[in-house]
């Protein structure tokens, strides 16, 4: 499928920054899945591109004179392919790192009692019985959307999985961090996703998700937000141990006092293609 993607992120400041540095996980990762047709990001005074880490392509955009607005722009075009939610490479990245708590990511008696249930195991830690992986984080995905609703406004980007599985509700980004955590608690590697879901039915436009690895098969996708793995609708920017390493801009300024920010996110099929064309 090919999609036209414009995505335009500004931030009003009380008063002028004296200056500002910000990091851009806007560019489509170089993936089996997807492949990059057009791409620009335009913005402050100077954007500089770079690799990240974890094969992340990142730029680095920086703002030296005194401002009191910045707007990032992304636009751009995209061919993604249906790899039924399996992307078997290697990536540089092993697997293995992935099994790694973060603070976001920590499972507590509860976190792991529910990747028991989708394992049916009450060890701790749990136990997957050989060559049941792929059903066990099927059902897994299930429970967490069973267990969170989707409700925005309550929850931030430094809520934890054990937080969300307690309260009940969050948003797409919960959704994820719950899951890598029981993931890993099930001693299965984890990682987010962030990236783009275009819908023909929901305003949902930027997203996130989680891959586990799977021996045999490699990274399998997992979307408990919309209970099913991704299709030729997803768009992969960035990857990480959580949101922390994957979410889409983050940055630092000096000045500037309290900000207000508007995201404008449009994703749109080019003409002749739909879901499952290539």
């Amino acid at each position: 499928m090919r999609l036209h993607i414009r995505h335009e992120t500004r931030y009003r400041l009380d008063h002028p920054a004296r200056r500002s540095v910000q990091y851009l996980r806007l560019t489509p990762r170089l993936d089996r899945c997807q492949q990059v047709l057009r791409w620009t990001i335009t913005g402050p005074e100077t954007i500089a591109p770079w690799t990240d880490g974890f094969g992340n392509r990142v730029h680095v955009a920086s703002e030296g004179e005194a401002h009191d607005e910045l707007l990032f722009t992304v636009d751009g075009e995209i061919e993604t392919m249906d790899t039924c939610g399996i992307l078997p490479l290697d990536d540089g990245l092993p697997p293995m790192m992935f099994l790694r708590d973060t603070p976001r990511t920590r499972a507590d008696d509860a976190v792991i009692a529910l990747a028991g249930e989708a394992a049916g195991s009450a060890e701790k830690p749990p136990v997957i019985a050989p060559g049941d992986e792929v059903p066990t984080l099927h059902r897994l995905m299930g429970l967490v959307a069973d267990r969170v609703t989707y409700r925005a406004g309550h929850t931030d980007v430094g809520t934890t999985a054990a937080e969300v599985l307690q309260h009940g509700f969050g948003v797409c980004q919960d959704h994820a961090h719950l899951f890598i955590a029981c993931s890993r608690a099930l001693g299965i590697p984890a990682r987010y996703v962030s990236g783009y879901l275009w819908s023909d039915h929901t305003e949902m436009a930027s997203h996130a998700w989680a891959e586990s690895w799977v021996k045999g098969l490699g990274w399998v996708s997992f979307d408990p937000a919309n209970r099913q793995s991704a299709t030729d609708a997803y768009v992969r920017l960035a990857v990480g141990f959580d949101y922390a390493d994957a979410c889409p801009v983050t940055g630092v300024r000096a000045g500037g006092g309290d900000e207000a920010l508007d995201v404008s996110v449009t994703i749109a099929p080019l003409s002749g293609t739909q879901s499952g064309q290539q």
